[in-house]
């Protein structure tokens, strides 16, 4: 049972933004700037080591977007800092009276998405579109990326768990529980982090740290005493002095042996001949759990190798996605509305001109395999495709209880079973094919010419 349904574990966000994005909600305010605005919320490009992203964190910036709230101290603090000091008493009195009024469309949680394409689509008046930006940049940055490790790791284990353990070397403590809820989205079985298990009604996994065998006397007698406790589940970590003698030892106990765990040295040599030992002593069913500075690369030359590993326990790398630490995703307005005209909007800097106005991403299949995406405007139809933005918030409420994790997991696999095979590969893998409908490419040739006029137009650069 969850601990508190949607609970979030600090609700009070609303300073939790960078400064530009007050200041420029006070300019809009003082010069009555009441559009409303678009933004969407994609990444400009994967990075070499990823062929897709699961997209991840519409839960908790959905929870947000419900619950943001300036409080009077938080006006207080602005109100008294230097740069507000110009700033007229209507502004905060404004921000005393905040909510969200606006409405959101979103990929779902699970699915997998690539360079360019919403993952998030914010339409709301200019002042409230422009203070939400960085905490929806970076709950939904932070969980799509650990969300997208995660997939790596579990495809890469073909098919035994993965166990995220993580919070230890997470970037903080609400990183590590909100990474936890991000692994088992991307297809985790279970988390080490109790309040993610409390927050989130996650499976909970663990075994023991080498200090509980250091305590007692003797090896032997600490994984009794495990076992005791634990008859039905105890996992004894077995390389504390020597994992050959440990796996004797707890091969021989007279006891069911639920699973040990080796987590150091040659782990492929290690798991084989512990294997045999634990079958020479009739502990067959004893299940291996590996861990150790594993990631989703290890894992394969393990599985290669024949390593007999029933699990895997991945931490550090997992939670940091140390190979590819951050992505480059923006929050861009694609779109203004003043008395029911639209604006397309898009800018032209260089290495940074984006696809303008609304727009909707149409998925492509084939044999039950995705085929190809295209990124198209929103009034579009493509009828054999399968539409990715769908609406999620209407007037800052959400349109639909959110779903539990392990159903959001469920359908994680159920996209990456659609990827083909070849877009798994975790080394050189081929970029999957995005493609722009012709309607929005003549639109972003029509902002070009409206900006630049037809002959400089013509040497500019397509969107990215």
């Amino acid at each position: 049972m969850q601990l508190r349904p949607g609970a979030e574990m600090n609700p009070d966000h609303a300073l939790l933004v960078d400064l530009y994005e007050l200041t420029m909600a006070a300019a809009y305010f003082e010069h009555r700037i009441d559009c409303r605005a678009t933004f969407d919320l994609f990444v400009r490009h994967l990075p070499a080591q990823r062929a897709y992203l699961v997209a991840a964190g519409l839960n908790a910036a959905l929870g947000y977007l419900e619950n943001l709230r300036f409080s009077d101290a938080d006006v207080q603090f602005l109100r008294t800092h230097p740069i507000f000091r110009t700033v007229s008493p209507a502004f905060f009195d404004y921000l005393r009276e905040f909510r969200f009024h606006g409405d959101v469309q979103a990929v779902e949680e699970g699915t997998l998405v690539f360079a360019e394409e919403p993952l998030l689509q914010v339409s709301a008046p200019v002042l409230e579109a422009q203070i939400v930006e960085t905490y929806l940049l970076s709950v939904i940055h932070f969980e799509t990326l650990v969300a997208s490790k995660a997939a790596r790791v579990v495809h890469a284990a073909k098919g035994r768990p993965v166990l995220e353990f993580g919070t230890r070397r997470a970037h903080g403590p609400e990183a590590g529980v909100r990474a936890a809820r991000a692994a088992c989205v991307g297809g985790c079985a279970a988390t080490s982090n109790v309040l993610a298990g409390a927050l989130y009604n996650l499976p909970l996994a663990g075994t023991a740290a080498h200090s509980w065998t250091q305590v007692f006397p003797s090896e032997r007698r600490s994984f009794e005493a495990l076992l005791e406790t634990f008859p039905n589940s105890a996992i004894l970590l077995i390389d504390t002095y020597d994992v050959l003698a440990g796996a004797e030892i707890a091969a021989t106990l007279e006891k069911r042996v639920p699973g040990v765990r080796l987590d150091s040295g040659d782990l492929l040599e290690k798991s084989r001949l512990v294997r045999e030992i634990l079958d020479r002593h009739g502990q067959r069913d004893t299940k291996i759990v590996a861990s150790g500075d594993l990631n989703e690369y290890k894992i394969e030359e393990l599985l290669a190798g024949g390593a007999p590993i029933d699990s895997f326990g991945v931490g550090t790398d997992l939670v940091t996605s140390r190979d590819v630490p951050a992505l480059n995703v923006v929050y861009k307005l694609v779109e203004t509305e003043t008395g029911g005209v639209a604006e397309p909007k898009t800018k032209f800097s260089e290495d940074k001109v984006y696809w303008p106005g609304r727009k909707q991403v149409f998925r492509f299949s084939e044999g039950g395999q995705y085929h190809h995406d295209l990124i198209a405007r929103a009034a579009e139809e493509h009828p054999k495709a399968s539409a990715l933005l769908q609406p999620v918030m209407r007037e800052g409420r959400r349109m639909a209880p959110a779903l539990t994790v392990e159903e959001i997991r469920q359908r994680t696999l159920a996209n990456l079973a659609c990827l083909p095979e070849a877009y798994h590969a975790l080394h050189q893998a081929p970029a999957f094919p995005v493609e722009k409908s012709p309607a929005l490419e003549q639109l972003l040739e029509e902002i070009r010419v409206k900006h630049f006029g037809v002959e400089k137009a013509s040497h500019l650069g397509g969107g990215s």
